[in-house]
C-alpha cells in the first residue's frame, strides 16, 4: 500500500472526525479540520494547497477559538449570568456527552439553569439565563460550522484551481 494513500486516507479521517468535533465539545472539531488539510497538503508535497492557504486555513482555525469561547460568553453575559451559571454550563456540556443526542444540546442549558439557580434561586431568571446561554452556545456551534465549511471550500478550491 501506498504511503501517500495512507496519508489521505488519515487525513480524510481527521476531517471527519473534526467535523464531528464541530457539535461535539469533547473533540477540538476545527483544529482537527486544520490537521487533515494539513496533512493532506503534507501528503501531496504541499503541490496543490501551498502555505499561503494553509496560513489562512490557519486564521480560520484560531478564530474558531475565539468564536467558540466569544459566543458562550456574549449569550451568558448579555442577561448577566453568574460564574455558577458559567460553571453549570461547562458541567452540563460535559455531562451530556453521556446522554447523546438529546443531552448534547440539554446539558448545556441545564447546567446553565440550574447554576444560576444555585446563584440567585430565581427561577425565572436561572430561565432566562439558562436560555441565553444555550442560545449562544447555538450560534456559537453554527459560526463554528460555517468556519469549517469555508476551510474546507478553501481547500478544494486552492487543490482544484
Amino acid at each position: 500500500m501506498d504511503l501517500s494513500f495512507i496519508l489521505y486516507l488519515l487525513a480524510a479521517l481527521l476531517v471527519v472526525v473534526g467535523i464531528a468535533g464541530i457539535a461535539l465539545p469533547a473533540l477540538p472539531g476545527i483544529p482537527l479540520v486544520f490537521l487533515g488539510l494539513l496533512l493532506a497538503a503534507w501528503a501531496d508535497g504541499f503541490v496543490h494547497v501551498g502555505w499561503p492557504t494553509l496560513l489562512v486555513l490557519a486564521l480560520l482555525t484560531v478564530l474558531s477559538f475565539v468564536v467558540d469561547i466569544l459566543a458562550t460568553v456574549v449569550g451568558a453575559k448579555r442577561v448577566g449570568a453568574s460564574r455558577k451559571a458559567l460553571w453549570g454550563t461547562f458541567v452540563g456540556s460535559i455531562a451530556g456527552l453521556f446522554f447523546m443526542p438529546i443531552g448534547l444540546f440539554l446539558g448545556p442549558l441545564v447546567g446553565a439553569l440550574l447554576g444560576e439557580y444555585w446563584h440567585t434561586r430565581e427561577l425565572g431568571r436561572s430561565t432566562r439565563v439558562g436560555l441565553s446561554t444555550w442560545l449562544g452556545i447555538l450560534l456559537g456551534l453554527a459560526l463554528k460550522l460555517a468556519l469549517g465549511v469555508a476551510m474546507l471550500g478553501l481547500f478544494a478550491f486552492a487543490w482544484f484551481f
